[in-house]
């Protein structure tokens, strides 16, 4: 038996030991045993998560907790997969995977960078670019981008002549990595950290957040924090740009095809999706019966009815969402079976029979009421932006909110809880430093065009660099919208 399978073995076993014995242990004063079960659970779960898998040990966690006596089957189940959360990323995945069929992500990225603005020299051509991925990031999920841009970035280098070991090639490969982590954090649009991070406040207070009131503040971050990143650049890396021919970006448009009718009628379908995200918070104030009608429905129902759109209608025969196809290949399962349990340990640790919130916030409030707020939020800011760099996205929104919720209600108010916690679910989304991160930085730091450890040194001044952002700017402005 190799070392590597006992290691396996010896973690399995710790953590089976955690999920089914913990519960027995003597519960502290003023703590339920089925408070105690949740506990062993998460920390169970949180050792799979973080070391083996981030699927089935999900399907393990929801299997414990519909033993827990205050549960059961049907309120673990109600609470994961039959979460509007779970429908929504669902139903987004299939709506963003018909677009990324169609030439439209190629086509905005390259009406970017081969732009008259673009051509007037290497600095203009770099922001274009990166302003490109973001703007495609705000509706599309950061690792279908990467793999999108791929091929359109490769050829961006064939055509301006850079090198792998030029640093200008390093500076696009990372800027491209950090833009698309950047980009998921500015709107909760087929994004599950931030959406994950709101659900938690929501399940928490019975409170919602709404998605004009979060992007009024996550775009603004995320803008400056691609002035950071644009930042270091310049002055740090220092890459030599005299040689690039910036001219000959127009080259790229030449293997472009006009609209074609799938591509618009795509298009318009998820353009109309997004509308009925957006456009209602914004017109609350002059038609609230509009907005108290189409919110009525919920975030889920506008990507199912783009889904069913998508599958009806079919130029030529073909429908614009071939939906066998995109179940298997564009809905990342394992990602969504994990957001299922962590909405079930969400759930459970916030639910008011097991009473675990209440007792972690008794206990935790007299000590954050020492500090100062500000100190409070920079304490879950940075707390976030390490673990997210670290492991697992989903696991640091989880771990992250599951403290900051109570510890922040139990402030008495100074520190609005709604405005950390969509801190927290902004900064899960800044995982651009090491592999672990996301799948993206391990592609990147392997492709040659740039390296493991410029990520890693560039990576995380950029998260220092967010995290200041967040922490002085972003909360404030969190705090006036939410």
């Amino acid at each position: 038996m190799t070392k590597t399978i006992k290691a396996r073995y010896g973690i399995l076993a710790v953590s089976l030991l955690l999920i089914l014995g913990f519960g027995f242990l003597p519960a502290p004063a003023g703590m339920t045993q089925s408070a105690m079960r949740v506990i062993g659970i998460f920390l169970g779960t949180l050792l799979l998560w973080l070391t083996v898998s981030i699927d089935w040990p999900s399907l393990l966690c929801m299997a414990a907790l519909a033993a827990v006596p205050e549960l059961g089957v049907n309120a673990v189940l109600s609470a994961s997969f039959g979460n509007s959360t779970f429908a929504f990323l669902m139903f987004t995945f299939l709506c963003t995977y018909a677009l990324s069929q169609t030439p439209f992500v190629r086509r905005c990225a390259v009406w970017f960078v081969s732009s008259r603005m673009a051509q007037k020299g290497p600095w203009q051509l770099t922001w274009l670019f990166f302003l490109s991925v973001i703007f495609l990031g705000l509706f599309i999920s950061p690792t279908v981008l990467f793999v999108i841009y791929l091929p359109i970035i490769e050829e961006i280098y064939a055509v301006l002549g850079i090198q792998k070991g030029d640093k200008a090639a390093s500076m696009l490969m990372m800027g491209l990595v950090f833009c698309c982590g950047i980009s998921s954090g500015m709107t909760p649009i087929a994004h599950v950290f931030p959406l994950m991070a709101m659900e938690f406040y929501h399940t928490a207070t019975g409170l919602a957040i709404d998605y004009a009131g979060y992007m009024a503040f996550a775009v603004p971050v995320g803008i400056l924090s691609v002035l950071a990143m644009m930042l270091l650049f310049r002055f740090v890396l220092r890459p030599d740009l005299t040689s690039l021919d910036t001219s000959r970006a127009g080259e790229l448009r030449a293997g472009l095809e006009k609209m074609q009718s799938r591509e618009l009628y795509t298009l318009g379908i998820f353009l109309f999706v997004v509308a009925l995200w957006v456009v209602p918070s914004m017109i609350e104030p002059w038609a609230p019966e509009v907005y108290a009608y189409i919110n009525s429905f919920g975030t889920a129902y506008p990507p199912l009815l783009g889904a069913v759109a998508l599958s009806l209608i079919a130029p030529e025969g073909k429908p614009l969402l071939p939906f066998g196809e995109a179940m298997s290949k564009g809905v990342p399962w394992g990602s969504l079976i994990m957001c299922a349990g962590t909405l079930a340990v969400g759930s459970a640790m916030t639910n008011g029979s097991i009473g675990l919130t209440g007792w972690i916030s008794e206990r935790i409030a007299p000590v954050a009421s020492s500090l100062a707020p500000l100190a409070v939020v920079a304490l879950f800011c940075f707390w976030a932006a390490v673990q997210t760099n670290l492991s697992s996205n989903m696991v640091t929104v989880s771990v992250v909110t599951a403290i900051a919720v109570p510890v922040c209600l139990g402030t008495g108010g100074s520190v609005n809880a709604a405005a950390v916690c969509s801190l927290i679910g902004l900064l899960a989304s800044y995982a651009f430093a090491t592999p672990p991160a996301m799948p993206c930085v391990a592609i990147a730091g392997s492709s040659g065009w740039t390296t493991a450890g410029a990520l890693v040194r560039y990576g995380f001044l950029l998260m220092l660099a967010s995290v200041l952002i967040c922490v002085f700017l972003g909360y404030p402005a969190a705090c006036m919208v939410l």
